[in-house]
């Protein structure tokens, strides 16, 4: 019998059900069906259908008095389940918190998960007020400076492809989109870090550049950044680019001998 490509009915389930848990997002938001609609592209009896069902599995949780929904208790331990299995955060943290400290930001590690950025490691100067951010946020690929800083680490041709692909997921705002990742390229190539003002919050900035750890050579983006009222984008780029880059290096040296995530 000759295999095929075509998913099976249970598997095309399962994925569409990922589908929906993945447009939940760190800001924590609760969603209708009509947004969930929106923000996985499935027909509205589907996205019905399977929020009943992630119900019923505990995945997802109504909001007391309304018709929206949250993520439940049992993808959130899952998360942390994988998090915690990774020696990983032990690793970095070190390094994340001294950068911190050093240039009194906020610092996050990430990987790419779909088109959004998973934090695997994320830690705050103390004198820092937080984004509302922490190891297990996401944050979208498309628009801002982690997520412009990973694209760039990937090898040129599988870079064009993800950047086409984001930026039409954006609709009316793919050029916008596109015209601000590919000057966040021209950051990159001049000083080898890209700043982003606004990406995810307003009056928050970010500074990131890509990363490549352990025996894989993984990309990641790693990124410093804080929320300040009007500030000064490329005075702060000035500031943090060179420590950044320096620690990066040094970053990628002493996880040379990473395995890769569990």
């Amino acid at each position: 019998m000759t295999a095929t490509a075509t998913p099976s009915g249970g598997v095309l389930t399962v994925a569409r059900g990922m589908q929906v848990l993945r447009a939940f997002r760190s800001d924590r938001a609760s969603l209708s069906n009509a947004e969930l609609v929106r923000r996985t592209g499935l027909s509205k009896a589907t996205v019905s259908r399977l929020t009943s069902t992630l119900l019923q599995l505990g995945a997802l949780q109504r909001v007391p008095g309304g018709r929206e929904f949250e993520l439940g208790a049992a993808p959130v331990g899952i998360g942390h389940a994988y998090l915690a299995g990774s020696d990983l955060q032990a690793r970095v943290n070190p390094y994340l918190q001294d950068l911190a400290d050093r240039l009194d930001v906020s610092v996050a590690l990430a990987v790419r998960d779909d088109m959004e950025m998973l934090y695997l490691g994320y830690r705050v100067g103390h004198k820092v007020a937080t984004l509302r951010l922490g190891q297990g946020s996401v944050l979208p690929l498309g628009t801002t400076s982690i997520g412009h800083a990973y694209l760039w680490g990937l090898p040129p041709a599988e870079r064009e492809a993800l950047v086409a692909t984001v930026s039409r997921a954006y609709g009316a705002g793919a050029a916008q989109v596109e015209r601000a990742i590919h000057q966040s390229f021209r950051d990159m190539e001049a000083n080898g870090t890209c700043a982003v003002l606004g990406g995810y919050q307003r009056d928050a900035y970010g500074v990131a550049l890509p990363v490549r750890l352990g025996r894989r050579g993984i990309v990641m983006g790693l990124s410093c950044g804080k929320a300040d009222m009007q500030p000064d984008l490329a005075a702060e780029q000035r500031r943090i680019a060179p420590v950044l880059r320096n620690a990066a290096k040094e970053f990628e040296k002493a996880m040379a001998d990473f395995e890769g995530m569990p």
